[in-house]
């Protein structure tokens, strides 16, 4: 009952704070003329105010303060340095470009805190894949690479109104759920938290009047606190919270951990295989992302692409939280192969031929501007009496 009332408190808390203050920002930004100007691969038309994730910073370092007696092991200290780097490093990539590197660099230096946490260490696998131990160089390893591709990966998909809060609240809403049953109410709080963030910025990350973006600032946060959670998700053991609480075993938790992460993951692989095979960098932008192809292939609007793409991610882990509950790994393994390669298959034939419809589209509309001038210029003929 104490959690429950704590949740309502703090979820309330941080959507109001949220929500009451991005007006704010709004004002400064246009003010300060900090807007986000459109190029060739925007989504957007018009100069749109950034810097939206300003307000997932102090509302989780807030949040923090008041739920850290919910930490066992002190987490949230070892969270606070690193929010605070991506923070300042998201901040300054919104307002001057940064390089890639540089903000490669200051991710290794954010998840290293959260590394050194011994409660966020995964000593086993729990069986999955017959791995019962993992030394503790391979698991500094496996962390740091799984946490720099989640803030990664969802920093990618922020690139039309709606999607990343869409995807981050279905995250959250799951995470919430696995970490109350496994009675981590801390971490259960912290997924609340963000929710509510990405509830109350949602609002206007759609809408037409006040619209603003989360930036780079925002899309790190919210990746830094979903590798955390998957982190620990990961890091939990039949011994101390029991499969019988949880509706899957837990020897099934990395493919319940890459079905809830399905959409930022696979978005990220297919892009960069595209572009290596392109002969470009994986990091040099393009519009061959799946909510593109979604967009301009099929017509769809911001809101549709955004609300299909999250129905997609609630169903897949549904899916596996089911099949995870009986079925072996071998089984759950051939599943998620199967279904990859079949997504593969249909937006890898939809980007080469994107290509060549682009083509065609932007000729077809030249020749119609051509002859529309020509049109003009033609001089009209007199009519004559007979």
């Amino acid at each position: 009952m104490f959690f429950l009332e704590t949740a309502i408190i703090l979820f309330i808390g941080a959507f109001l704070l949220t929500y009451l203050t991005i007006p704010k920002i709004i004002g400064v930004v246009e003010y300060k003329r900090l807007m986000d100007d459109p190029n060739s691969r925007s989504s957007h038309k018009n100069k749109t105010p950034t810097l939206g994730g300003i307000s997932f910073f102090y509302t989780l370092v807030f949040a923090l303060f008041f739920i850290k007696d919910r930490a066992e092991h002190l987490e949230f200290i070892y969270l606070i340095p690193g929010l605070t780097i991506l923070f300042i490093v998201g901040l300054k990539d919104d307002m001057v470009v940064l390089s890639p590197g540089s903000k490669l660099i200051a991710q290794i230096l954010a998840i290293s805190f959260v590394l050194v946490n011994d409660s966020f260490g995964i000593e086993s696998l729990n069986g999955f894949l017959n791995i019962y131990e993992i030394p503790y160089y391979l698991y500094l390893a496996i962390g740091g690479f799984l946490m720099l591709t989640i803030i990664n990966s969802y920093n990618l998909i922020d690139g039309i109104d709606g999607l990343a809060s869409i995807v981050g609240i279905v995250i959250m809403i799951i995470y919430t759920t696995i970490f109350y049953l496994a009675q981590e109410y801390f971490f259960a709080l912290t997924a609340i938290t963000m929710n509510a963030c990405l509830m109350a910025f949602f609002g206007f990350n759609v809408s037409s009047n006040k619209k603003i973006f989360m930036g780079d600032t925002g899309s790190l946060i919210v990746g830094f606190i979903i590798s955390i959670l998957t982190l620990k998700f990961l890091a939990l053991e039949p011994e101390a919270y029991g499969d019988g609480e949880l509706p899957f075993l837990l020897e099934n938790a990395p493919l319940i951990a890459i079905s809830i992460l399905i959409v930022p993951l696979f978005d990220t692989a297919r892009v960069f295989a595209i572009r290596i095979a392109n002969k470009k960098g994986p990091f040099s932008p393009d519009r061959n992302h799946v909510h593109h192809v979604l967009i301009d292939f099929w017509g769809l609007s911001h809101k549709q692409a955004s609300f299909i793409i999250g129905c997609f991610n609630i169903i897949f882990v549904i899916l596996f939280i089911i099949l995870g509950s009986k079925a072996k790994n071998t089984g759950m393994v051939i599943m998620l192969v199967s279904v990859v390669m079949f997504l593969a298959y249909i937006f890898f034939k939809y980007n080469y031929n994107f290509t060549t419809l682009k083509q065609k589209i932007l000729l077809r509309r030249k020749i119609e501007s051509l002859k529309g001038k020509k049109e003009e210029h033609r001089p009209k003929k007199k009519k004559t009496k007979d």
